[in-house]
């Protein structure tokens, strides 16, 4: 039976169990994996089950109808705080650590995690999007991981350690989620509600890199669509930059006036891209394959059609890869696009 109902991750919950017994839990922890796996669910729950009076730490099993268990799952603990980027910002703003100008820490999460417990013997915060912590949110950490108050807990969610700064990653013990199963995933789709029809859950969790976050993403039909355009343009033997940078940029404007959700649907087209220069990568080294039909396809014309070696599809990959950072710095969307499909067409022109 899965624990407190999380599925694909009891290694992780023998793993603080075993903390637990011998005494040793840690202050500080970086919790890794792809986005949608349920490294938030399992914080939360996991504060649940060390802030519950009524059962021991170390079975990590909170009796869920203590008002304390109650007060965890509404977000109203005292001793529970749970931050994260606003939807309107591109990094975590340092106020929500050391508080606004005129309240230098007097206010803020590192002055709260100073403080003594109020009701119980820990002190747990819990700092998701921590992918988007800019350098002065990331040092305005460093003394309470340094100097953790008694019995503090605090989590930071990324979706990998290459995110964080070698400061905090020296900092926390590193806990690495795995990508749920497709089977997993479908599962989860289903009985929460996210999709009706098990056979579309399948076919989303196959694409979904075991996370709900891109499977959820990927039930957009008019992402399908345009991944299927989009590729065929990638796997031209010259690719015409222009229009496509007027076609992606129409695309993008398409999610709506949020900043935010533009960037998002950017995101995620400059992933099909990563997947498309890996897929042709694989294939030229004759290891194509896999349940993505239409990936496979479309590397198998682009390597038909291709006039460059593996050097120039590695350069397009590390170029990708690149423009994937780059969206997190909150760059200008028509200059992006237009260095990025520039940049594109250039390498693969030789």
């Amino acid at each position: 039976m899965a624990w407190q109902d999380i599925l694909g991750h009891d290694d992780v919950v023998e793993r603080f169990r075993l903390a637990l017994r011998r005494g040793r839990l840690a202050s500080s922890f970086l919790f890794v994996g792809p986005p949608g796996t349920g490294k938030r669910t399992f914080a939360v729950r996991l504060a649940q089950s060390l802030l519950c009076p009524e059962r021991p730490e170390v079975e990590l099993d909170p009796c869920g109808g203590c008002p304390s268990c109650v007060q965890v799952m509404a977000g109203t603990h005292p001793d529970l705080e749970i931050v994260g980027k606003p939807k309107d910002k591109a990094f975590i703003p340092l106020e929500v650590f050391i508080g606004d100008k005129e309240h230098r820490m007097r206010t803020g999460l590192c002055r709260n995690m100073a403080m003594k417990p109020s009701t119980g013997r820990r002190k747990i915060a819990v700092i998701d999007d921590a992918d988007h912590l800019n350098i002065e949110g990331a040092n305005s950490l460093l003394k309470t991981l340094e100097e953790p108050p008694p019995g503090s807990i605090l989590i930071l969610i990324s979706t990998s350690p290459a995110r964080q700064l070698p400061t905090i990653r020296s900092r926390c013990q590193l806990i690495r989620f795995r990508p749920l199963p497709a089977a997993t995933v479908a599962e989860l789709l289903v009985s929460q509600g996210l999709v009706d029809d098990p056979e579309e859950a399948h076919r989303l969790a196959r694409f979904g890199d075991g996370g709900l976050e891109k499977a959820m993403e990927l039930a957009d039909e008019e992402l399908w669509s345009f991944r299927e355009q989009f590729y065929q343009r990638l796997s031209e033997p010259v690719l015409d930059s222009v229009p496509l940078a007027k076609t992606l940029s129409a695309f993008a404007d398409k999610a709506g006036k949020a900043a935010a959700a533009r960037r998002a649907r950017l995101r995620r087209v400059v992933a099909f891209a990563i997947d498309f220069y890996r897929q042709l990568a694989r294939t030229m080294a004759g290891a194509g394959g896999g349940d993505d039909r239409q990936l496979q396809e479309s590397a198998d014309r682009a390597l038909a059609r291709l006039t460059g070696d593996e050097e120039s599809v590695a350069r397009c990959l590390d170029r990708c890869l690149e423009a994937a950072a780059q969206l997190d710095r909150n760059v200008n969307q028509t200059t992006f696009i237009e260095c990025w499909l520039d940049d594109l067409a250039a390498v693969s022109a030789g």
